[in-house]
C-alpha cells in the first residue's frame, strides 16, 4: 500500500488533499500539521501533530512512516505577514524545505512541492512554466529560494504553482473572496474591490486533484496549475453577487494603490494551463462552478 504523507494538513489546500486521499482505499494517508487536528473529518487517515520546521522532529515521522510520497503543502503564506517576519518566512519556507528535501531524499520519496503565481513580478501574465521568476515581495523571494533548492537537490520531485486558491476551510475564521463578498452583501455593507489586479483562481479540490495526479504519474518537473479564467478580484465580486441575487451596486471599484499593504503584489499573474492538460489530463472548474460547489459545502 502506497503511503502519502500530506504537510500543513490544517490548511486550505491539506483539507482537501486529506478528503481526496483518504477515500483512495490503495493509498495510506498521513497527516502532519502544527499542534493538534483541526480537520472535522476524523476518518481514513492518520494525523501527527508535528511542526515540519523541526528537522528532528519531522525526520523522526517521515522514518516511522516511510511514505513513498511526501505533498509539502504547509508553507507561510500571508505575504504581509512574510513582509514584517522575514525570518520566520525563510526559516518555514526555505530552510524547512531543505530539511524536507533532505529526508525526502533518504527515503526515495517522490516530493511535491506547492509554490505561487508570486514567484512572477506580474508584468506579462499569464505565464507558462519556463517563464523567468522575478518576485516583486519577500513571499515570493521565498518560494523562488525554495523552488532553486527543490530543483538543484531533491532527487525525485514536482513544483507545483499555483494561483489564489479559494475553498472552504474547517476553520471558520478562515473566509475566502466569495464568503467576504456574500456575507458582506447580505448585511448590506460596502466593500472595496480591487480592479486592477488579474488572476486565474484556482478551486482548491482542482488543486488537491492535480497534486494526486502528478504524485500518481509521478510527473516531475514544474506544473502551473490553476482555473482558466482570467479574473479581476471586482470581476469575482460581481459573479457571486449576481449568483446569490444580491446588491452588486454594494461593491465599490478601487484600485489596488488605495490599500496600504507591506509587501506589494503583482498586477497580472495568472497561468497557462496546458501543460497540465496535456500531461496530467488535468481540467478545472469555472469560477462560478466554484462558487455553486462552496454553497453545496
Amino acid at each position: 500500500m502506497e503511503k502519502v504523507l500530506i504537510t500543513g494538513s490544517n490548511g486550505l489546500l491539506g483539507k482537501y488533499l486529506v478528503q481526496l486521499y483518504s477515500q483512495q482505499k490503495e493509498i495510506r494517508c498521513i497527516a502532519c500539521s502544527r499542534g493538534a487536528n483541526r480537520l472535522k473529518q476524523t476518518e481514513g487517515y492518520v494525523y501527527e501533530p508535528v511542526d515540519f520546521t523541526s528537522e528532528e522532529a519531522f525526520q523522526t515521522l517521515v522514518r516511522k512512516h516511510r511514505p513513498q510520497v511526501i505533498i509539502h503543502a504547509g508553507a507561510m503564506t500571508q505575504a504581509d505577514d512574510c513582509e514584517r517576519n522575514k525570518e520566520a518566512c525563510w526559516n518555514t519556507n526555505v530552510t524547512a524545505t531543505e530539511q524536507i528535501v533532505k529526508i525526502a531524499n533518504e527515503v526515495g520519496a517522490f516530493l511535491v512541492f506547492l509554490s505561487t503565481d508570486f514567484v512572477f513580478d506580474g508584468l506579462s501574465g499569464p505565464y507558462r512554466e519556463e517563464d523567468l521568476v522575478n518576485p516583486v515581495n519577500y513571499y515570493g523571494a521565498s518560494k523562488v529560494a525554495a523552488e532553486r533548492v527543490v530543483m538543484q537537490t531533491a532527487k525525485n520531485w514536482a513544483i507545483v504553482r499555483t494561483v489564489l486558491v479559494y475553498g472552504l476551510a474547517d476553520d471558520p475564521k478562515r473566509g475566502n473572496i466569495i464568503t467576504w463578498v456574500r456575507d458582506n452583501l447580505r448585511s448590506g455593507k460596502n466593500i472595496k474591490v480591487v480592479t486592477d489586479q488579474w488572476r486565474t483562481p484556482t478551486y482548491a479540490g482542482d488543486l488537491a486533484e492535480a497534486c494526486r495526479l502528478i504524485a500518481g504519474k509521478r510527473a516531475g518537473g514544474i506544473f502551473h496549475i490553476s482555473g482558466e479564467e482570467m479574473l479581476t478580484p471586482f470581476e469575482m465580486a460581481q459573479q457571486v453577487a449576481k449568483y446569490y441575487s444580491l446588491d452588486a451596486g454594494l461593491m465599490i471599484p478601487v484600485d489596488a494603490d488605495s490599500f496600504t499593504q507591506p509587501a506589494m503584489r503583482p498586477a497580472k499573474t495568472g497561468f497557462i494551463i496546458e501543460k497540465a492538460k496535456a500531461v496530467l489530463g488535468y481540467q478545472p472548474i469555472s469560477f462560478n462552478e466554484g462558487i455553486r460547489l462552496l454553497e453545496q459545502l
